[in-house]
């Protein structure tokens, strides 16, 4: 979808729309016997997020994706709740008014599961009652930003390609004390340590962007579990490097995650434009 919606506001509706779920052992390679409580207090902290997020199971999110291009600023934000041990979760993602085209567009629902995102009201020549199905290893960024929403699980495996990671002190986040990392983590590194099933969406990711490696700002609690997290990503668009900030907040750790996929009866077979 970054080839599509080429205008200001289009350019984000094209670099976002929905999240990559991938399942099974969560987390980079750990020091034996490592815990949540003997990770929170260092870098290793932002490379075992993925772990610790397993652990905790559940919780509620809030997505932004945020992109400047021609002197305009767009966002796309998303709210709803993710499984961490199922690694599935629904989102609803809502546009800009003019993003999709249209000074209206009605928000569109993400299904994240292990194999497949599904999106409805995609918009586009997909009709309202129609669910479209993406495998998130075939897009050239790995989901990490087409689809308007990067996947919570994602963003912390992405974490296992941490490096020069700098301790920036504790602040406050909605009420929680959180210690803050920053660092740049390397795509690469990232889809060599982080599980089997995440290795080939962060691949596709490191050949997609234009830059491989993801600045982040990434803020920890007293339990090791990561509150928030900011990833930079970089993509060329008609000869030019855009940053496309992508930013996930976790909070109601244990809140209950609960949804059905659509029958194959609705599930879109045709082109999408």
């Amino acid at each position: 979808m970054v080839q599509q919606n080429r205008g200001r506001a289009g350019a984000l509706a094209g670099a976002a729309f929905a999240l990559v779920g991938v399942v099974g052992a969560a987390g980079c390679s750990s020091r034996a016997g490592a815990s949540a409580d003997d990770l929170h207090g260092g870098p290793d902290a932002v490379r075992q997020a993925a772990e610790v997020l397993a652990r905790a199971g559940s919780s509620r999110t809030s997505t932004s994706m945020t992109m400047a291009t021609g002197g305009t600023r767009v966002t796309v934000r998303g709210t709803g709740g993710f499984d961490f041990k199922r690694r599935a979760g629904r989102l609803r993602v809502v546009l800009p008014a003019d993003a999709a085209g249209a000074e209206e567009h009605p928000p569109i629902t993400e299904l994240l599961t292990p194999a497949a995102v599904y999106m409805k009201n995609r918009g586009a020549n997909v009709p309202a009652d129609q669910w479209v199905r993406v495998r998130p290893a075939a897009l050239a960024d790995g989901n990490l930003v087409t689809n308007g929403a990067t996947d919570p699980m994602v963003a912390a495996e992405l974490l296992c390609g941490a490096r020069e990671v700098t301790y920036a002190g504790t602040e406050e986040l909605a009420g929680t004390r959180v210690r803050h990392y920053k660092g740049t983590a390397d795509l690469s590194v990232a889809a060599r340590n982080a599980s089997p099933q995440a290795r080939p969406v962060l691949a596709a990711a490191a050949k997609g962007f234009a830059r491989p490696v993801v600045p982040f700002d990434a803020y920890f609690d007293v339990k090791g579990r990561l509150r928030k997290v900011r990833e930079t990503f970089s993509f060329a668009n008609q000869g030019h490097t855009v940053g496309v900030a992508s930013t996930t907040l976790l909070y109601d750790f244990g809140a209950p995650v609960a949804f059905a996929l659509p029958p194959a009866g609705r599930i879109y077979a045709g082109t999408v434009q």
